[in-house]
């Protein structure tokens, strides 16, 4: 009897399938993705909350109080201009430290290219993955910094996680088509690191849009950090609920994104072993 393996679909509904198909895999690799970042560190898994919070208290020093910058120009103390700073810092520090490590993703697991048979879009779901346990010790740290300083902690807390879905799914399409990318072309990271930083100074997260002057808005709101800062600070920060129709588009967008890094991964996979 003729056995063949089944042909991975390129269709992105089959993607999402097939990782969920191994998500015991993608689990337990996320799993030792988190301790071997931390291995043989003195701190451990502490360096996952020193880390943002001193970024956050450089930050708030340098913009509040070197450059006494208000959020928005209101009086308000570097406490409350640092709760803003910080929804803006962890929706980025996800977005970032998917897509910088993205381009040595393959490059960094050759065995499984060469080796193994493997499925290796999982390299991407893992690194995903492993960002959102640092953005979830990241808000968790959030939430501890609003009961301390007294700020009032809201319901709509509740749908930060809804509001980040369309982010993680619109990242894990571009960490597909990087990881591919970068395959090919070694340069990518250099690149991508420039990217990412631009991304960090071109979106709303140590300014309000409304400081932006007006003929510059629209850069701004095109970057796809800035949507989602927005929304975060209003649920968790504001009270407000969700853009609903807003967050819809987002997500269409997001699944267009991802359906095109799924292809462009699944085309140019089987080249993968001939480069490295």
């Amino acid at each position: 009897m003729n056995m063949q393996a089944p042909a991975l679909s390129p269709q992105p509904y089959f993607g999402l399938q097939n990782l969920w198909h191994h998500r015991f895999l993608i689990y337990k690799l996320v799993q030792r993705e988190i301790s071997s970042r931390y291995r043989a560190s003195l701190l451990g898994l502490l360096w996952s909350l020193v880390t943002p919070v001193l970024l956050l208290l450089v930050y708030t020093f340098i913009f509040s109080t070197v450059f006494k910058l208000r959020w928005g120009g209101a009086e308000e103390d570097s406490i409350n201009f640092a709760l803003v700073l910080f929804v803006g810092m962890i929706v980025h520090g996800f977005f970032a430290d998917v897509i910088n490590r993205s381009p040595t993703l393959v490059l960094a697991n050759v065995n499984y290219v060469k080796k193994v048979v493997f499925p290796l879009e999982v390299l991407s779901t893992v690194a995903v993955g492993s960002a959102l346990f640092q953005t979830l010790v990241q808000s968790t740290v959030l939430m501890v910094a609003l009961l301390i300083t007294g700020t009032e902690l809201h319901l709509s807390v509740l749908l930060l996680p809804i509001v980040m879905l369309p982010l993680v799914l619109l990242t894990l399409g571009i960490c597909l088509f990087f990881s591919s990318v970068g395959v090919y072309l070694r340069d990518l990271s250099q690149l991508v690191g420039i990217i990412t930083m631009v991304m960090l100074f071109m979106s709303p997260v140590f300014y309000p849009i409304s400081a932006v002057p007006e003929h510059f808005q629209t850069v701004i709101l095109m970057n796809p950090l800035t949507f989602i800062i927005e929304q975060a600070r209003a649920v968790v920060l504001y009270g407000e609920s969700i853009h609903w129709f807003g967050l819809a588009v987002y997500f269409a967008i997001s699944l267009v994104v991802y359906g095109i890094g799924h292809w462009w991964f699944e085309k140019t996979r089987r080249g993968f072993a001939d480069v490295l």
